[in-house]
């Protein structure tokens, strides 16, 4: 059943339209070379691999028949390239919610899911970690030994499923051509708080997204939280806040989108409104600005 055509919009499509990647019996070598690619794609999130990085040994050894598909999604997941992306750059509990992603396709739903792996990371390692996402029942359950994971929350089967994790996964999937490590929170975990106090997640879209609510602020920050006095002369002392989603940025490439902040007084409200426009973004909101 695909999901909802508003959140179809946020880059779903392809996955509620596909089937599951599956090597099955009597394969070919092109059948391999699809597997191995939809596991990069899936277990490295969508990161560009070049060529140097390609685990070739790992490669050969499924093409083989001497790897399993889940043995494949192992080894990529236990290896110096999933660690250098994903491991070393990161918080843990980013970790975590990155490990749920790519090997169990879905959100963390209850913190103490998180805590569990955690504590298992710190008195066994990370390969150990890694080894219970995979051999869990879940996993068996739901790809086995040859279909690769895939985003499971990003549609509706039933099976397992909890509503929490559909609004959840929106906040750790930002759009099919989306990397895991290009994202605008950087390191810092998406799902802590939510988690903390046992809440659905807000979704987010993706920068360029066709509704204004997709706004996200990048992690440095496009405009200050405070203001001090007027903007500028004549202007009334009532000023206001614009966060933008989506605007084209005025250099080449123009498919460059970003998402800025304005702070303008009421006067050039409607101006900044016209020129927001122009440049093709979406207003997210308009406030006061403290």
């Amino acid at each position: 059943m695909a999901i909802t055509t508003a959140a179809s919009r946020l880059g779903t499509t392809a996955f509620s339209e596909a089937c599951p990647i599956e090597l099955r019996q009597n394969w070919t070598a092109d059948d391999a070379k699809g597997i191995i690619q939809a596991v990069y794609r899936q277990v490295l999130g969508n990161d560009y691999i070049m060529q140097s990085e390609r685990l070739i040994s790992l490669e050969s050894l499924l093409t083989n028949g001497q790897l399993t598909v889940r043995d494949f999604v192992r080894a990529v997941a236990k290896s110096d390239l999933y660690k250098s992306k994903f491991l070393y750059p990161h918080f843990q509990t980013r970790v975590i919610e990155l490990n749920f992603k790519h090997l169990l396709g879905r959100a963390p739903y209850a913190e103490s899911e998180v805590i569990e792996h955690l504590d298992r990371y710190q008195n066994e390692g990370f390969e150990a970690d890694i080894d219970s996402y995979i051999d869990s029942d879940e996993y068996d359950a739901n790809f086995g030994d040859a279909i690769v994971p895939y985003y499971r929350d990003l549609v509706t089967t039933g099976v397992g499923q909890r509503t929490v994790g559909f609004t959840r996964m929106f906040r750790l999937y930002r759009g099919y051509a989306n990397s895991d490590r290009s994202q605008l929170a950087g390191a810092e975990s998406r799902l802590a708080s939510d988690l903390a106090r046992n809440s659905a997640s807000a979704i987010i879209g993706p920068s360029g997204g066709s509704d204004g609510w997709a706004y996200l602020p990048a992690k440095q920050g496009t405009a200050p939280n405070r203001t001090f006095g007027r903007s500028s002369v004549n202007s009334s002392a009532r000023l206001y806040r614009i966060e933008v989603a989506g605007i084209s940025l005025p250099r080449y490439p123009k498919v460059r989108r970003s998402n800025k902040e304005f702070i303008v007084p009421y006067e050039q409200l409607s101006s900044t409104l016209q020129q927001i426009n122009k440049l093709g973004g979406k207003v997210a909101s308009i406030t006061l600005a403290q």
